[in-house]
């Protein structure tokens, strides 16, 4: 079931978490947050209150489970040092966040949705946006990366150019390298978009910086 403002909701596709907007705007919208992998709805849904007050601020969770608390939105193996990744599994959630973002709009009557994440998060909003721009009017991506089996199925066009784009990355990154980060800025400035880039003295986390740059580009 789905927590919200301590009440319960619904079912959704995916379980959730929600903040309310703490003050009513004329244009009613919603930042998604998409966790990592290993982590849980909770994770991102701790900076809700550090973003701006008059978004929904709606928190997922991943459909995979790893075990206790530990989710993700696809398994991926490190046995042989280098990620592989189950692109059945990706391909699922990404169709199942569509779906979400979908019933998000019209349950709180949205506007303009902004999907984000972190790390795994962060590759799913990728995904999801430059599939279907028309989705999302922003996509927020926190130390992630664009996936090679993705950018075939992306098309140019003037939708695609109506994306806004943020792009944060610790330059000390030593699960996803800052050099992903760069060649996501390199790839996304080839389609005109609108694309904010910032770097960190961080490795692979969130700083109290990244968030305050987040709702000034949020705010503008």
């Amino acid at each position: 079931m789905i927590t919200e403002n301590n009440t319960t909701t619904v079912s959704t596709v995916l379980q959730y978490l929600v903040r309310a907007p703490k003050v009513q705007a004329e244009k009613k919208k919603a930042i998604i947050l998409l966790h990592g992998v290993g982590s849980n709805e909770k994770d991102l849904f701790g900076i809700a209150n550090l973003l701006p007050d008059d978004l929904y601020v709606i928190s997922p969770r991943g459909q995979f489970v790893l075990g206790g608390d530990r989710y993700a939105w696809y398994q991926v193996d490190f046995s042989t040092g280098k990620p592989v990744y189950n692109a059945a599994q990706e391909a699922s959630s990404r169709k199942l966040i569509s779906t979400f973002i979908d019933q998000m709009k019209a349950k709180y009557q949205l506007l303009e949705v902004y999907v984000g994440g972190f790390s795994q998060g962060a590759i799913m909003s990728y995904s999801i946006g430059l599939t279907n721009p028309t989705a999302v009017k922003g996509i927020l991506a926190l130390s992630g990366r664009i996936l090679e089996e993705v950018k075939p199925l992306v098309t140019k066009n003037d939708e695609l150019k109506q994306l806004n784009v943020f792009i944060a990355h610790g330059v000390h990154d030593n699960v996803l390298p800052v050099d992903r980060a760069r060649e996501a800025e390199k790839y996304l400035s080839a389609f005109g978009m609108p694309l904010t880039y910032h770097e960190y003295e961080l490795g692979h986390t969130i700083s109290e910086k990244v968030i305050q740059d987040i709702n000034i580009w949020l705010a503008n």
